[in-house]
Parts: structure tokens; C-alpha cells; sequence
């Protein structure tokens, strides 16, 4: 299997697979995506699309993070950790943590409680959609599925066998 690097819409469009990558702060990417119309592309494709880390956040409807509407496939909000509230609780988090409640065949033969690597100060919601959930100061959506779209919080590449074994899911699909 061949990966490139790409905003070309024919290139998406045409690709098996798309994953979504996402470093970064949301109100710039999703400018990034508007001005090119990626956007509508996005929302509008039919085959598997990963979104990873930002990526799954922009996949929701809203991120409060520079207050930015996002492209709506998953009905979810994107908050920030509140950290005033929990004085323990380091934003962002970064490091290893655990993701349990595992509901689909992109988590197929993880184990519960496997752990993942995370870097974000912002979560997505609990939902219909969410598949997998992880704590830091609250549960919150690791994972979320709907229709042809699929996203992770934490990072799969940086997450060891974990990771390799969920993406190679991703890439059965």
C-alpha cells in the first residue's frame, strides 16, 4: 500500500483510504480546509477516512478552541480540559493512558485497558458515536465512529503494537 501526502481533492477522492491528520490548533486548520474546499470534500467522501488527534476534533461540529465551527460528521463538542478546577490535572495531556469501552471492528483484537499515546489539550464529548473512552479528569470520547468515518484521540503511530494493530484495522477496512 502506497500513502501520499496530499490536498489535492482528485487525489482524495480517488484514494482507498484517507486518514485525517491533525496537529495543530483547530480555527487554523479549518481555515485551511474552507479556503480549499476541502471542507465539503471531506464531509462529502464515501470511502474509510481516519481522523487522528485534531483530526477527530475537526470531524465534530464545534471545537472551543478559538471558538470554530468544525465540519459536523460527528455530534460531538470539542472542550477544553479544565485544569482551574482539577489543580492536578497537566494540560495538555501528554503521555500514555488507557482507552476502554472498545465498540467496533477498528479495535478489533485490542485489549481493553490497552494503553495509547496522547497529546491534546482538548476532548471530544461522550456520545452515540463514541467507540472507545479514556479519563483524564473526565471520560471522554478516545474514539468515535459514524457511517464511513473513524477517529482516534491519541496518536496510533506513536502507540506501539497498540497503534500498528489499529491501524492495520483501518487499513482491512
Amino acid at each position: 500500500m502506497e500513502a501520499t501526502v496530499t490536498d489535492d481533492p482528485s487525489v482524495i477522492q480517488s484514494a482507498d483510504k484517507v486518514i485525517f491528520p491533525g496537529v495543530g490548533e483547530a480555527s487554523t486548520a479549518m481555515n485551511y480546509l474552507r479556503e480549499r474546499e476541502l471542507d465539503h470534500l471531506i464531509r462529502n467522501l464515501k470511502q474509510p477516512v481516519l481522523g487522528i488527534c485534531l483530526g477527530l476534533q475537526l470531524m465534530c461540529t464545534y471545537s472551543e478552541e478559538n471558538d470554530t465551527e468544525c465540519l459536523g460528521i460527528f455530534e460531538e463538542e470539542v472542550k477544553k480540559f479544565n485544569s482551574a478546577e482539577d489543580h492536578t490535572l497537566k494540560v495538555p495531556q501528554i503521555g500514555w493512558n488507557t482507552i476502554y469501552d472498545l465498540k467496533d471492528p477498528l479495535f478489533r483484537n485490542v485489549a481493553e485497558n490497552s494503553y495509547c499515546y496522547f497529546v491534546h489539550g482538548f476532548y471530544a464529548g461522550s456520545g452515540i458515536d463514541t467507540i472507545s473512552k479514556t479519563d483524564y479528569g473526565e471520560s471522554y470520547s478516545s474514539g468515535l465512529h459514524k457511517n464511513n468515518f473513524y477517529g482516534v484521540q491519541f496518536h496510533p503511530e506513536k502507540s506501539a503494537a497498540t497503534g500498528e494493530h489499529i491501524l492495520k484495522n483501518f487499513i482491512q477496512f
